[in-house]
């Protein structure tokens, strides 16, 4: 199986940098439950199910459990329609892939994986920290009626006009933005990312069955390549797989 793998290394690292710009009491009670849900809790973990499309087409579909624990650690089980692992331990990212007995291995903070952005649920949430501006995407359909969309401009990408519509507090689209965000109103949940590309690509990820602060041992975070699985060091392979 091949990975999508040429969008988010700036997402990853920007999570070193300031403070974003957020207007409206509203936009910041959402954001500040996001926060404050994830932040409360050393270990997280839902059911996820993964799109990737090509020019507006659907190419893949994966599904699986993911693993965050904080600081840094994340860890990507796929059951369908195969088994892989994707593991980030702190200081390197693997992608392992059973049936072809090899796994890849890039530093963590140089990784251009596509679920890096998820990261953010292993660090220290702050919003800020990824999204130079953030706005309520009220025109952008969600997933159930009633959940929240907010639009966020990444950090160092040009920001055009889209950027001086979110400072104006007008209503972002999803061309205005690399990343929208569906979060449950009242819990703050993190229901769908949707992370867009150029040229008509982009990755969604949908999750359920969250589940908050459950043992998870820190082995889970570990990879340890078993016996003669070849070890490849470099950027992850692309995803080109059609739907299964």
């Amino acid at each position: 199986m091949k990975r999508a793998a040429t969008l988010c290394a700036g997402f990853f690292l920007a999570f070193l940098v300031g403070n974003g710009v957020f207007a409206g009491d509203e936009l910041s009670q959402y954001i500040a439950k996001f926060q404050n849900r994830y932040q409360l809790s050393r270990t997280s973990s839902a059911t996820f199910l993964e799109l990737y499309s090509e020019n507006g087409q659907l190419v893949r579909s994966e599904a699986g459990t993911a693993y965050f624990q904080r600081p840094s650690r994340m860890r990507w089980e796929y059951d369908a329609p195969e088994k892989n692992l994707f593991l980030v331990d702190g200081k390197s990212a693997w992608f392992y892939v059973p049936a072809d007995h090899t796994v890849t291995k890039v530093p963590a903070k140089h990784s251009a994986d596509w679920r890096t952005p998820l990261a953010l649920l292993a660090g220290d949430v702050k919003v800020s920290r990824v999204c130079s501006h953030v706005s309520l995407a009220s025109s952008e359909r969600s997933l159930l009626s009633g959940d929240v969309m907010l639009a966020c401009q990444l950090r160092g990408q040009d920001p055009g006009n889209a950027a001086e519509q979110m400072a104006d507090g007008q209503p972002a689209t999803a061309k205005d933005a690399a990343v929208l965000l569906e979060l449950a109103p009242q819990s703050g949940e993190l229901l769908r990312v949707l992370v867009g590309g150029k040229g008509g690509d982009s990755i969604e990820f949908r999750f359920k069955n969250w589940n908050f602060d459950a043992p998870i041992p820190s082995t889970q975070f570990q990879f340890h390549p078993p016996p003669g699985v070849v070890i490849l060091n470099g950027e992850l392979p692309l995803q080109k797989d059609p739907v299964k």
